[in-house]
């Protein structure tokens, strides 16, 4: 008889562990308290105007290709991908932007109008990120963070020094404009901590930027969750939706179960894709492997307030991804990890993917989402998001040079209280916990629980971190952990 494997939530890392234990022979359903799938990546639909609720950037193309290969498939046998060109846009004044092209060459020719002399340095420096990213997400990342000696490679051995250097002090050193040295930390903004705080190893994410370039799935984000939902069901997985999980069952230091709903279900192995902190809170206390004195002394990656707006008219003079750093940098950084609190005058992101995808608004419309990164477990209240929205409006009205407020049809928020709410985010954490040197593969919650036979975790606060592709990655640790275990 299949052992029955019982998995909690349905995002990205849920679905992969799916589609791999399914794959090795297990009878695998999975259980989402909402009532649609995909976790933190759901939709937001409306007048005919759809937003992907979470992740918005489709970045590390080949993660996504290896996860598909692993069944015989590849994305393009679910979706349709396309290339963005420009690939994004920073503005830091009025009609004071750069915008980064969709391959490297141009973005050379780029940096060095900017800052003489910067081409041959931003060459090399791209040179070494992409042997960073080789050795990270072609093999470190698919290690489950079990020893330390994981990290012991001939090919780390050389690059040891940059486990205890910084992002940050990097780029200073090889570059003096600030404009690029803020593209050039933007991407490590991913990895969910402050540039100075993340080892230098890795600026394969400026790879991952520079070298490999931003797509855009047609239909959005969701269309890859729709996917692997597709592979998973091929693969034999059942998913029941508004199915909310209220306990682990433990007899004997060993999970066999899980409460649905008020109804108890049997299982042989449990997996938990849902914020590691609120599964382990589904735990007795003496079975749970972290305490909250642990959860406290983490850094988290920043939550996020988030705007999904239907405008009557195109936006002009933005591309897809539009980010604005035309404040201070820093102050807004201290204000996610040294001394939180709601920053006073915030970065912000734009996304308007109707400029690529005509599914996304009406003809003649746009559809805009809107992104301000914020510290986890601050105030939530509607009067502040009134607030920041007023803000960051204005701002984008005044650099970019157009009205856009009398355009806005609807405009409807999340934020720290939703990500509670809807996904029991510790704190509300919308990226889950910090890449920093000593939260890094072996250093972070792990993968199986250290208290309990058959209970295992996946997703963006374990192994191997925060992002997309990552998650992928994570569910195909823990199932391979789990049939190792076996």
């Amino acid at each position: 008889m299949k052992k029955q494997i019982k998995i909690i939530g349905s995002g990205f890392s849920s679905l992969a562990a799916s589609c791999y234990l399914a794959k090795q022979g297990y009878e695998v359903t999975i259980y989402e308290k909402n009532a649609t799938i995909g976790g933190r990546a759901r939709q937001l639909k409306r007048d005919g105007f759809t937003f992907d609720i979470g992740p918005t950037w489709y970045w590390m193309p080949d993660v996504f290709e290896r996860f598909f290969a692993d069944f015989g498939k590849q994305p393009s046998d679910y979706y349709d991908l396309i290339k963005l060109s420009p690939a994004y846009q920073v503005y830091f004044r009025k009609n004071d932007f750069i915008t980064i092209a969709d391959n490297l060459p141009e973005i050379v020719n780029t940096f060095e109008a900017v800052e003489p002399g910067s081409g041959k340095k931003l060459e090399s420096f791209i040179k070494e990120a992409q042997s960073n990213y080789d050795i990270a997400i072609k093999d470190l990342v698919y290690r489950p963070g079990v020893s330390p000696m994981e990290l012991v490679t001939l090919e780390t051995a050389k690059k040891v020094t940059q486990f205890f250097g910084n992002i940050s002090s990097d780029i200073r050193r090889k570059f003096k404009n600030h404009k690029l040295i803020q593209i050039l930390e933007f991407p490590v903004l991913f990895l969910g901590a402050k540039p100075s705080d993340t080892p230098s190893f890795y600026s394969f994410m400026n790879f991952a930027d520079f070298g490999l370039g931003t797509w855009h799935p047609k239909n959005g984000m969701y269309s890859v969750i729709l996917a692997m939902e597709k592979l998973a069901k091929e693969l034999g997985v059942t998913i029941h939706t508004n199915a909310v999980i209220e306990k682990i069952i433990v007899d004997n230091g060993i999970a066999n179960g899980i409460v649905v709903n008020g109804e108890t279900i049997k299982g042989d192995i449990i997996v938990s894709g849902a914020d590691y902190h609120h599964s382990e809170s589904l735990l007795d206390k003496e079975y749970r492997g972290y305490s909250e004195k642990y959860w406290e002394r983490k850094t988290f990656a920043p939550s996020s307030l988030l705007f999904y707006v239907g405008f009557d008219t195109k936006i002009e003079n933005v591309e897809h991804h539009t980010l604005f750093f035309d404040v201070d940098f820093d102050k807004h950084a201290e204000a996610i990890y040294d001394n939180p609190k709601w920053p006073e005058e915030p970065l912000f992101y734009a996304s308007f993917p109707s400029k690529t995808d005509d599914n996304a608004a009406p003809n003649g419309k746009e559809a805009g989402i809107f992104l301000i990164p914020l510290a986890p477990g601050l105030e939530d209240t509607p009067e502040l998001r009134e607030i920041y929205f007023e803000k960051i409006i204005t701002r984008f009205e005044k650099l970019t040079g157009q009205s856009v407020k009398d355009k806005v049809l609807f405009s409807e928020s999340f934020c720290v209280n939703d990500f509670i709410k809807e996904y029991n985010s510790y704190k509300g954490n919308a990226y889950g916990l910090a890449n920093t040197l000593f939260q890094t593969a072996f250093l972070r919650p792990k993968l199986k629980s250290k208290k309990v036979e058959n209970l295992f975790f996946t997703g963006q606060l374990t192994v191997p971190g925060p992002g997309v592709p990552p998650a992928l990655i994570s569910g195909k640790l823990v199932a391979e952990l789990i049939q190792n275990n076996l």
